[in-house]
C-alpha cells in the first residue's frame, strides 16, 4: 500500500486531501500542529487502519518508523488573520518546516509535493498570472511574511531537486472555498457566509473592485493529485479561471442566503492585491485538469456546512 505523508493535514485543505488520498487507496499519515488546524476536520478518520495523526509542529524534525513513499507539505498559516497574528510561525513553517520535509523526502527516497500559493504573485502586474510570473512581492509589508516564506520553499524544492535528485512538485494554490473552512478565519468566503447567516453587515474591503477567482475544494485537491501523480517539476497552478469582483462576490452570498444584512466598506488592508487570476493553460495540457463545480453549487454546500455549524452553537 502507497503510504503518504501529509503535514497540516488536520486544516482545511489537508483534511480534504487526507480524504482523496485514502480514497484512491493510500495510507496517511497527517500531522499537524492544531494551531490553526482542527480535531474536527480528522475526526471521522481517526477509527480507520490506514490513517494516523501525529500531534506535531513540524517546524521541528520529525522521525519516523515507517518507510514513506510521498510527502505533502501543507503546514502553514494561511488566512491573513492567521500569518499577521503568527508572523514567525509562518515563517518557520515555510523555511524550516519545509527543509525538514525535504530531509525526509530525500531520506525515504519519497516523492515531495510543495503547496505553495498564488500569494508568490503578489499584488501582480501581469493578468492573467501564468507560473512564469515572477510577481509583484513587498518582502517587507505585513503579508511578506506569508509571501515571501512561500517563494523561499518554492526555491529550497528546486534546490532540493536539482541537488540531491528529490523528485518533487509544487501546486500554486488559488482561492480555494468548502466546507471545513473557519468560520472567522479572515477569508473572504467564511467571513461573507458568517455574516450573512448571522445577519450581520458583509465587510467588503475598499469598494470591492478587486478580482479573487474561487475554486470549489473537491476540483483543487483533484488537481493536487493529479500533478503528484504526474512527472510534472516545474509549477503549476491550480485554480478556478472565473474572476469576480469581492463586490459581487459578496452579492451572490447575500442572494443565496436569502440574508437581510447590508454590506459596508472599510478601508484596504496594506498590500491587498488587486486582481488575482490563474492562468491554468498548464494544468489543462499537463494534467487534463479543469474546474468542475460551479460557483452556486460550491457554494451552497459551503453555506450548508456554515449553517450546521451555527446550529451546534446556538444548541
Amino acid at each position: 500500500m502507497t503510504k503518504s505523508l501529509v503535514t497540516g493535514g488536520a486544516g482545511f485543505l489537508g483534511s480534504h486531501l487526507c480524504d482523496l488520498l485514502l480514497d484512491e487507496g493510500h495510507s496517511v499519515i497527517c500531522v499537524d500542529n492544531l494551531i490553526t488546524g482542527r480535531h474536527a476536520n480528522i475526526s471521522h478518520l481517526l477509527e480507520r487502519d490506514d490513517f494516523e495523526f501525529v500531534e506535531h509542529d513540524i517546524s521541528t524534525p520529525l522521525f519516523l518508523d515507517d518507510e514513506i513513499d510521498n510527502v505533502l507539505h501543507f503546514a502553514s498559516p494561511a488566512s491573513p488573520i492567521d500569518y499577521l497574528e503568527l508572523p514567525i510561525q509562518t515563517l518557520k513553517v515555510g523555511s524550516l518546516g519545509t527543509h525538514n520535509t525535504l530531509g525526509l523526502a530525500k531520506d525515504m527516497r519519497a516523492r515531495f509535493l510543495l503547496a505553495s500559493t498564488s500569494e508568490v504573485y503578489g499584488d501582480p502586474l501581469v493578468h492573467p498570472q501564468p507560473e512564469s510570473y515572477w510577481g509583484n512581492v513587498n518582502p517587507v509589508g505585513p503579508r511578506g511574511v506569508y509571501d515571501e516564506a512561500k517563494r523561499f520553499a518554492e526555491a529550497m524544492v528546486m534546490a532540493y531537486h536539482r541537488y540531491h535528485g528529490v523528485e518533487t512538485r509544487i501546486v500554486r494554490i488559488f482561492n480555494t472555498y468548502g466546507p471545513r473552512m473557519r468560520p472567522r478565519d479572515g477569508r473572504v468566503v467564511p467571513a461573507f457566509i458568517d455574516q450573512a447567516l448571522r445577519g450581520e453587515p458583509l465587510t467588503v474591503f475598499g469598494q470591492g473592485r478587486q478580482t479573487r477567482s474561487f475554486c470549489y475544494v473537491s476540483d483543487l485537491v483533484d488537481g493536487i493529485y493529479r500533478l503528484l501523480m504526474s512527472d510534472e517539476v516545474e509549477p503549476v497552478n491550480v485554480g478556478n479561471p472565473t474572476e469576480m469582483s469581492v463586490l459581487e462576490f459578496a452579492q451572490k452570498i447575500l442572494e443565496l442566503t436569502g440574508s437581510p444584512s447590508e454590506i459596508t466598506h472599510k478601508p484596504l488592508p496594506v498590500d491587498d492585491p488587486q486582481v488575482r487570476q490563474p492562468d491554468i493553460t498548464r494544468a489543462r495540457t499537463i494534467l487534463g485538469w479543469t474546474p468542475q463545480v460551479e460557483i452556486e453549487e460550491g457554494l451552497r454546500n459551503t453555506i450548508a456546512y456554515f449553517e450546521e455549524l451555527l446550529e451546534a452553537e446556538q444548541d
